[in-house]
């Protein structure tokens, strides 16, 4: 069917969970949870890697450049390689035109988030981010689909544990707020949209998505870092012999785990749907204060021990519910 994720019909919030159509609920339980556990890890492992480089290499325009450069060169490998595993498909110049559209949406998404954490306190740049669940049920209602009602349930003690675990000190400017709350639609309709470029009329494989979709944001972010002047910064910190050779390796360990987790991020919407990684995200920011507080000795309240258990504990009803919506479905 066209729509992947086309659910039949919502429930009351009393009544056992509706029978929901979709591509992801077709898919093996065990597979799901392999796919989900591997982007879980590798997104969590490159948000660290990624703080460890930048400590060393402050240049994240180009640091995204490189992300996306991988991620073409990982899947040009693999087509040389093994070209059975990533064969191209016709797509006619209209579809070429929703490639290049979805290209500047990837990179825009990344520049809305760097500008407005530039004008927002941290912990409002958090809590604003952890609506991106949120933002993807309204724009799957805008596009017809409607969720049973235990789901949308399930969303507010993630949305409010991730809240309650990142409160401080809220700062934010008019236009910093605003471009924070932009930052989350796009976040939301980013993911909604490779959910349709995958399982829509078009039907791409991961990998050859990805290979269509990454040469073209790899030179947007370059042109926006040399437009941020990010370019000529570089320049300055290889004539000072800053660039040794551990960051080299460094650098290149850091593409090719961004090129896995692209891989893993795209096939894991596919499989799980949109929601689901948003919803994923989410335990994300939960995790990495959790890691922080064991690696870095980064100090919380009780307020914000407490939303961490919140949201773990949403997260869990949210698997359940869907569980639930699995097995009704498998008996229809």
């Amino acid at each position: 069917m066209d729509d992947a994720e086309k659910q039949s019909s919502a429930v009351d919030a009393t009544s056992t969970p509706s029978t929901q159509e979709g591509h992801e609920y077709s898919i093996s339980t065990k597979t799901k949870m392999i796919c989900l556990g591997l982007y879980f890890c590798m997104n969590l492992g490159l948000t660290l890697y990624n703080k460890a480089v930048l400590g060393k290499f402050n240049f994240p325009w180009l640091l995204t450049t490189f992300h996306t450069t991988s991620a073409a060169l990982g899947c040009w490998s693999i087509m040389l390689i093994a070209p059975d595993q990533l064969k191209l498909s016709h797509v006619g110049r209209k579809e070429q035109w929703v490639l290049v559209a979805f290209s500047v949406l990837f990179t825009v998404n990344i520049a809305i988030s760097n500008v407005s954490l530039a004008m927002v306190s941290v912990p409002f740049h958090q809590i604003v981010r952890s609506t991106t669940p949120v933002a993807t049920i309204l724009i799957y209602r805008w596009l017809g689909r409607n969720y049973g009602t235990m789901t949308y349930v399930s969303l507010i003690p993630i949305v409010a544990g991730v809240g309650l675990s990142t409160y401080g000190d809220y700062y934010a400017t008019l236009l910093g707020a605003s471009l924070t709350f932009l930052g989350v639609f796009l976040a939301a309709l980013k993911t909604v949209a490779t959910n349709k470029l995958l399982t829509g009329s078009l039907k791409l494989p991961a990998l050859e998505l990805l290979l269509r979709m990454s040469p073209l944001a790899a030179v947007q972010s370059l042109l926006w870092a040399t437009a941020t002047g990010e370019v000529s910064h570089f320049l300055d910190f290889i004539a000072e012999g800053n660039l040794s050779t551990s960051l080299i390796i460094a650098l290149l360990g850091n593409g090719f785990l961004a090129f896995l987790l692209n891989v893993t991020s795209f096939q894991t919407n596919k499989l799980a749907g949109a929601l689901t990684l948003s919803v994923c995200g989410n335990v994300k920011q939960i995790l990495t204060v959790i890691l922080g507080i064991v690696l870095f000795n980064v100090n919380i309240g009780p307020m914000n021990a407490a939303g961490m258990i919140v949201a773990l504990g949403g997260a869990a009803w949210y698997s359940k519910v869907e569980l639930d919506v699995k097995r009704a479905a498998s008996r229809s």
